[in-house]
């Protein structure tokens, strides 16, 4: 009998041993590092960094190699000696920069970049919307990169901690360069706050997100009235709520927002966007029936917009008057305050580039983390973001199935 068994249970050993059996994918779990280049900016008058010396030091310690073009740090405070000393290799010339197998920047890549890619290269950058057109797009596709914008990338918690982190900055930065404009040096020598004995200045915010409460917070420490505008009755609950104090507070209805702005000294465009666009709820018209004088800056810009006369400024030239009206429209606002934008982007960039080095690559991070994952648009030359590829009626293709037969 214990025989028959012994016989048995061999047999439907050999019989499992022959099942097929699912094989796991195998991501390559080895460190590999990274060769990194990061190139002096010209666009838009752009003055931040990606990464800050500190931040360099770390990679460099873990064994991979940082390529910098000579004085792409110094409008943030830091000299090629900097960077030097902490072990990055100083190049003169853009084409040094770009034989790195990966490319950070702090502006979408420009015309005269777009040459120097090299096939299977990482692009890693904002990616500015409004100023990306067809050609641009196509002839970034024809490279064969792999691309991820600063924008898409999710950290914990579903939350997008590049946005988030500018936003704060953009947020506080915009109620600066109101009082500025509405002051006598540019505007009607109006004091964005009020004194005692005068009725405060009005500040309309169109968006209860991170950028709205940093305005918020500004604003209302100068002592201006607050309105705040958006579509998610939950965003403005939890905008209350971490004011810690009522404001005014409102879903966006076309005739009472064109009540308001008539009447506002200073509006801010904040929205979040909606499958990559800000909505646009704020009609020429109704920017023609504003006060003289009154200031717009528009932080939405590098989405769209929230303002149908709004138009892509740079930190050179940065307003225009339409309307009576002063626009400020510039998309990287926060490179007015380089330094703290460069340890912000910094402190968040850095996080994910030691992960990618420790799992074997940029692209394995890719698939391995979904978060770096989601700021992926293009994938080895293939667009991968539908909404991309409705606005420029051009072939979309599935991250996820990319990824499932490129193991």
């Amino acid at each position: 009998m214990a025989e028959q068994y012994e016989g048995t249970l061999e047999k439907l050993k050999m019989d499992y041993a022959l099942l097929p059996k699912e094989e796991l994918a195998d991501f390559g779990n080895k460190s590999k590092s990274l060769y990194i280049g990061i190139p002096y900016e010209t666009n838009y008058n752009e003055k931040r960094i990606p990464l800050t010396p500190n931040s360099v030091e770390g990679l460099v310690n873990r064994g991979n190699r940082i390529v910098i073009e000579s004085g792409a740090g110094v409008a943030s405070g830091f000299s090629d000696q900097d960077y030097i000393q902490v072990g990055a290799d100083i190049v003169f010339s853009k084409e040094e920069v770009f034989k790195a197998s990966t490319i950070i920047k702090s502006t979408p890549i420009n015309v005269e970049e777009i040459p120097l890619l090299l096939p299977n290269q990482v692009l890693v950058s904002p990616i500015l919307l409004p100023k990306l057109n067809v050609s641009t797009l196509k002839h970034i596709m024809e490279k064969k990169v792999t691309a991820l914008a600063f924008e898409y990338i999710k950290g914990d918690y579903d939350t997008y901690p590049f946005m988030r982190s500018m936003s704060e900055i953009a947020g506080n930065y915009a109620i600066l360069t109101a009082a500025k404009y509405l002051s006598n040096e540019y505007g009607h020598g109006i004091l964005l706050g009020g004194i005692t004995g005068h009725p405060p200045t009005k500040v309309v915010i169109l968006g209860a997100g991170s950028v709205g409460e940093a305005a918020a917070r500004a604003a209302l420490g100068l002592g201006a009235r607050v309105l705040v505008f958006d579509d998610n009755i939950s965003r403005l609950m939890r905008l209350q709520n971490d004011l810690g104090r009522r404001i005014y507070t409102s879903v966006i209805d076309s005739g009472n927002l064109r009540d308001k702005i008539a009447r506002a000294h200073v509006v801010i465009g904040a929205l979040k966007p909606i499958n990559g666009k800000t909505p646009c709820v704020v009609s020429e018209d109704m920017v023609a029936g504003m006060k003289a004088g009154s200031v717009i800056i528009d932080v939405s810009i590098d989405h769209g917009g929230c303002f149908e006369s709004s138009r892509v400024t740079d930190n050179k030239n940065p307003v225009f008057t339409k309307h009576g009206v002063v626009h400020y429209c510039v998309p990287n606002i926060a490179s007015n305050v380089s330094r703290t934008a460069s340890y912000a982007l910094s402190n968040i960039i850095t996080p994910f580039l030691k992960s990618a080095s420790d799992c074997g690559g940029i692209e394995n991070f890719i698939k391995q983390n979904a978060g770096f994952r989601h700021g992926t648009y293009l994938y080895k030359g293939s667009l991968t973001k539908s909404f991309l590829a409705e606005k420029f009626d051009l072939k979309f293709t599935n991250l996820e199935l990319l990824l499932s037969v490129d193991f």
